[in-house]
C-alpha cells in the first residue's frame, strides 16, 4: 500500500470517528431538549381528549420536493398532506402519554386502493398502540368506508349515504372507430393476457382478457369486503349483502351495523363526551367505585378536540437516539419514458401522455447520486407505475442491480407497479407491496398505426422513398409486410425473454418455469406473494423496518433512523463506479435501441381498476 493510500485511509477512519463523536453529543443535546419540553408539559397538564386531522385528495406517499423562494412568493395552493406527513402525525399521537385518540375527519379522499390500505395499516398501529381512533366522514362509497373500518368508531352526518356499490372495471374497444377514419393498428403482443393492445386491435373482449379481469375483481372484492366485515364484526356474506343494497340512508346504515354514531360535525365534543363518560362509568362498576353525588350536578365539559397545528405542541415527545447514517428514498411515479421526469399541472387520463412520467434520465442521476452518499445504509426504491418503455426500464433497472450490490434496496410497491414497473423492482434486495397492490404484467408489446387511408380521404398524398429494405418500418405510410412483421414480432420476443431472464436472475425463480406467472398476466399484491413475484406486504413503515434490518441498522422502534427524500435539482451526467459486470459487452445496449419512445417494445399494464 503506497503512502497516500495509507493516509487515505487514516484521514477516513478519523472522519468517521469524529461524525460519531459529533452525533453522540448531538443526541445528548436532543434528549435533554426533549426532556424540558416534557416537563413543561406537564406543569401545564396538557391534556388532550382526541387530535383532530383532516385528510382528502391524493394523498401522495412522499411529500412533494421543498418550493424554491420564487415559489414561496407565489398564490399557491398548499402542497397535499402525505402520507408521509400522516405517519409522522399519527407516530407523535401514538407515542404521546397525554392524549386518548385521534380524530379523523375524512373528506374526498381520491387515492388508490393500495394507499387507503397504507392509510388503515397507520392506523391500526395507532390502535395497537391504545389509543381511539374514531372516523368522522360525509362519504361512504367504497373508498371512504374501507378506510373508516378500520377506527373504533364510524360517525357521519344525517344526510350521508351509505354507497359502497362494489369494484367495477370495464374494456374499451376502438377498431371500427379507428378503421371509419382510415386509420389502421397492428400490434405484436407475447401472449393473449397481455391485452393492453386490445384496444386498438379486436372489437369484443377475450377470453384472456375477461378471465384475467375477473380474477382480479374477484380478490379485490374479496380482500375489501373481507375488511369491511372484520372492521364491524360482521361475517362477509352479511357485508355483500348489504352492499348490494346501496344506496342505503345513514339512519339504515346506523341500524344495520355499518357506522356507529349520525351527527354533524358541530356535535362530536358532545358526542365523544358522552362515549368517555360511558366507559368511565363501566370502569367505576367494573372496580366497584362509589361516585360523588356532587359531582351529577356539575355541567359536563366538552371532550378537548385540537387540530393538529395546536395540539403539536402539547403532546408529549419520546426519546430516540438518532442515527448516523440514513435511509434514502428515490420514487419512481407515472408512466416509464425516456428523458426527464416530468410533473404536468393537469392530469389527463391518458396512458403514456397524461399525468407524471418517470425520466430515465432524472431516475439513473437520482440512483447514481445515492450510489455515492457514504452515509445512506440503504435505498427505499419507492415504484408506483404501470410500466412504459422497455428501454428506459432496462437502463433504470441496472442503476438498482448496480446498486444492490453494495447496499441494500428495498422496493417499496404503491398502487401499481407492473410491467416495467416490476422490471425495475425485480433485482431488488427485497420486494414489499400491500395486497390490494396491482402488480406483475410481465410481458411486452408494441403497437403500429398507419393512416394512409386517412390521408386519402382528406385529399393528402404522401410520397415516400426509401433506401434500405426495412426504412419503412415504423413510418406508418402503410402496413407491415410479411418481412417487416416477422422484424417486428422477433424484437419483442426478444425484449420478453430478457424481461424474463430479469425476472428469473433477480427473484432467483426458474427462467423456464416463468410463462405461468408472466404471460403479460396482471396480479393482486397478495396473489403475487404467493407467486414469489414480492417478498412481504407491509406499509412505509413496514419498509423502514425491513430495510434497517437488511441494513443493520439500530431498531426504528428505539431509535430516530432518518429517512430522506432523494430529489433531482438537475440530471447532470454522473459517472457510474466500477461495477464487474460492466465489463459484460453483450449486456449493453446497442445503439439502434436508442430510438423514440413511438414504435418501441413497451413494458405496460393493460388497464388500471379504480375503486
Amino acid at each position: 500500500m503506497s503512502d497516500i493510500d495509507a493516509n487515505n485511509d487514516f484521514l477516513t477512519v478519523l472522519g468517521n470517528e469524529l461524525k460519531q463523536v459529533w452525533q453522540e453529543i448531538t443526541n445528548g443535546w436532543r434528549q435533554t431538549a426533549v426532556s424540558l419540553r416534557n416537563g413543561f408539559r406537564k406543569l401545564r397538564q396538557a391534556e388532550i381528549d382526541y387530535v383532530v386531522v383532516e385528510i382528502g385528495g391524493t394523498m401522495p406517499e412522499r411529500a412533494e420536493p421543498p418550493r424554491s423562494f420564487w415559489q414561496r412568493q407565489l398564490p399557491l395552493p398548499e402542497p397535499a398532506l402525505s402520507i408521509e406527513q400522516l405517519n409522522r402525525r399519527l407516530t407523535r399521537i401514538a407515542e404521546a402519554d397525554n392524549v386518548r385518540g385521534l380524530l379523523l375527519i375524512c373528506n374526498g379522499i381520491s387515492s388508490g386502493s393500495a394507499t387507503i390500505q397504507n392509510i388503515r395499516r397507520s392506523l391500526e398501529r395507532l390502535k395497537e398502540a391504545g389509543k381511539t381512533v374514531v372516523v368522522y366522514t360525509p362519504y361512504l362509497d367504497l373508498r371512504h368506508y374501507y378506510l373508516a373500518t378500520a377506527a373504533d368508531r364510524i360517525i357521519v352526518p344525517p344526510s350521508a349515504s351509505f354507497e359502497a356499490y362494489g369494484l367495477h372495471s370495464e374494456a374499451m374497444f376502438l377498431k371500427p372507430a379507428l378503421e371509419k377514419v382510415g386509420i389502421g393498428v397492428e400490434a405484436v403482443q407475447i401472449s393473449p393476457y397481455k391485452s393492453a393492445p386490445n384496444t386498438f386491435i379486436k372489437e369484443e373482449i377475450t377470453p384472456e382478457q375477461q378471465e384475467q379481469m375477473t380474477w382480479l375483481l374477484d380478490d379485490l372484492y374479496d380482500q375489501i369486503t373481507a375488511a369491511f366485515a372484520n372492521g364491524r364484526s360482521l361475517t362477509q356474506t352479511q357485508i355483500q349483502e348489504l352492499m348490494n343494497q346501496v344506496p342505503m340512508t345513514a339512519e339504515a346504515a346506523l341500524a344495520a351495523g355499518l357506522v356507529d354514531d349520525v351527527a354533524y360535525q358541530d356535535e362530536l365534543e358532545t358526542l365523544l363526551t358522552m362515549q368517555n363518560e360511558a366507559e368511565a362509568e363501566a370502569e367505576a362498576e367494573d372496580t366497584q367505585l362509589e361516585t360523588d353525588e356532587t359531582a351529577e350536578s356539575e355541567e359536563t365539559p366538552k371532550a378537548t378536540l385540537l387540530d393538529w397545528e395546536n395540539a403539536s405542541r402539547l403532546l408529549a415527545e419520546k426519546v430516540r437516539k438518532r442515527s448516523r447514517k440514513f435511509i434514502g428514498v428515490v420514487s419512481m411515479e407515472g408512466s416509464i419514458m425516456m428523458g426527464r421526469s416530468q410533473n404536468p399541472p393537469i392530469d389527463l387520463p391518458i396512458p403514456l401522455v397524461g399525468g407524471a412520467t418517470a425520466g430515465e434520465q432524472t431516475l439513473v442521476y437520482l440512483l447514481r447520486q445515492a450510489e455515492q452518499l457514504d452515509d445512506m445504509a440503504g435505498l427505499i426504491f419507492h415504484v408506483d407505475s404501470p410500466g412504459g418503455s422497455a428501454l428506459a426500464s432496462d437502463l433504470i433497472g441496472r442503476e438498482i442491480q448496480r446498486l444492490q450490490k453494495k447496499k441494500p434496496v428495498l422496493v417499496y410497491m404503491g398502487n401499481t407497479a407492473a410491467s416495467g414497473g416490476y422490471y425495475v423492482s425485480a433485482h431488488a434486495n427485497h420486494i414489499m407491496s400491500q395486497p390490494l397492490t396491482v402488480t406483475g404484467s410481465i410481458g411486452v408489446f408494441a403497437l403500429r398505426l398507419h393512416a394512409q387511408e386517412l390521408y386519402n380521404k382528406v385529399g393528402i398524398n404522401r410520397v415516400g422513398i426509401d433506401r434500405g429494405s426495412r426504412a419503412n418500418l415504423f413510418s406508418g405510410m402503410a402496413p407491415l409486410t410479411d418481412d417487416e412483421r416477422a422484424a417486428f414480432h422477433n424484437s419483442i420476443v426478444e425484449s420478453y425473454q430478457q424481461f424474463k431472464q430479469v425476472v428469473s436472475s433477480g427473484r432467483n425463480l426458474p427462467y423456464d418455469e416463468l410463462d405461468e406467472i408472466c404471460n403479460g398476466r396482471v396480479w393482486t399484491g397478495r396473489q403475487a406473494l404467493d407467486h414469489k413475484l414480492v417478498d412481504s406486504h407491509g406499509d412505509f413503515t413496514d419498509a423502514v423496518q425491513k430495510l434497517a434490518e437488511l441494513a443493520e441498522l439500530p431498531d426504528p422502534a428505539s431509535h430516530d433512523i432518518p429517512v430522506i427524500n432523494l430529489f433531482a435539482k438537475n440530471t447532470r451526467y454522473v459517472t457510474p463506479r466500477p461495477f464487474k459486470m460492466a465489463e459484460s459487452i453483450t449486456n449493453l445496449l446497442a445503439p439502434d435501441r436508442l430510438q423514440a419512445f413511438n414504435n418501441k417494445p413497451l413494458f405496460l399494464m393493460p388497464y388500471s381498476i379504480k375503486f
